[in-house]
């Protein structure tokens, strides 16, 4: 299939928020799987090699899809220091995310993540001259009084987890936005593809300093943490192709709640009332933030890279 230029991808991203939030529920899924592979995988390995080894896995797995694509030639990129940036971003805040990951409970470390949608809101209206309007502002600050809510600060001590995670928040706001200005030139494919390659590199001798084989039993949970680290972006890049990053941002809220789902679950983390009601505020920022839109508008039929 050959890719589509510039303007054919641009005239089939129409906005459509219904197909944002539909990119959105993979993004979530993939999102839970990684958490819960990434805290198995850190039990044994140091944080640096297993972003090493998700992103060479990631690129094995990703293969069909550049295949589809046009093969290795289709991933050429129209702003290669844009991808380069975004991914030293990306790279930093991945790495401070798998640390603080086996620092601090789920719901905790994914709550902190969320002062995140302040530092995109900014930067979008900054670099990618969208607009804060009074429904998203107010979106964005509903959604963390239930991030607050969850959180409860100064009812336990601050401790290093909860400070690396912020830091890591900073980061990913700045990829988020970096993401969302390279939809405007490269397609989905080549994104995700560079992501790989750059942060591969990146990683690669942290990764030799530290590396010790994994065990056989281990090799599973890799091999999903590849999938459910690469295709989630593969998700949320597409969601960025079809709304603003200041309207899919504040739905990213209800991976809150997911997470401390998946904690009490899996690691028995305490889900107590206050959490379900920080839950719930978070949901009714987004049924705030989504309600009185105007109606979707179907794109036209044209071959959009990625698909």
């Amino acid at each position: 299939m050959t890719p589509p230029s510039a303007p054919a991808i641009a005239a089939a991203d129409t906005t459509s928020y219904t197909r944002a939030a539909g990119w959105m529920v993979g993004w979530f899924a993939a999102m839970m799987m990684m958490i819960v592979a990434g805290r198995t995988v850190l039990a044994e390995l140091n944080p640096f090699e297993v972003m090493e080894l998700r992103s060479l896995v990631g690129l094995v797995l990703l293969s069909p899809l550049i295949v589809g694509h046009g093969g290795l030639r289709s991933m050429a990129t129209k702003r290669p220091l844009m991808q380069l940036g975004r991914n030293v971003a990306h790279y930093s805040g991945q790495y401070l995310w798998f640390l603080a990951l086996s620092m601090i409970p789920i719901a905790q470390l994914v709550s902190i993540e969320f002062t995140m949608p302040i530092w995109t809101a900014v930067l979008a209206s900054i670099f990618l001259g969208e607009r804060v309007t009074l429904r998203k502002g107010l979106a964005i600050a509903l959604g963390l009084v239930g991030v607050v809510v969850i959180v409860r600060p100064g009812m336990s001590a601050a401790n290093a987890g909860q400070l690396i995670m912020l830091f890591a928040a900073v980061t990913f706001a700045i990829s988020v936005v970096m993401v969302k200005s390279l939809t405007r030139t490269d397609s989905t494919v080549v994104i995700i593809f560079w992501m790989l390659i750059v942060q591969s590199l990146l990683g690669f001798l942290p990764a030799l300093r530290v590396w010790s084989w994994p065990s056989a039993e281990l090799w599973p949970w890799l091999v999903l943490l590849g999938f459910s680290g690469t295709f989630s972006h593969y998700c949320l890049t597409n969601a960025m192709r079809f709304a603003e990053a200041t309207v899919v941002v504040p739905m990213d809220f209800l991976r809150v709640p997911l997470s401390a789902a998946v904690g009490w679950l899996v690691y028995a983390e305490r889900l107590d009332l206050v959490t379900v009601l920080g839950a719930g505020v978070i949901l009714v920022a987004n049924l705030f933030n989504l309600a009185g839109r105007r109606a979707d508008v179907a794109p036209p039929v044209t071959c959009r890279g990625g698909s």
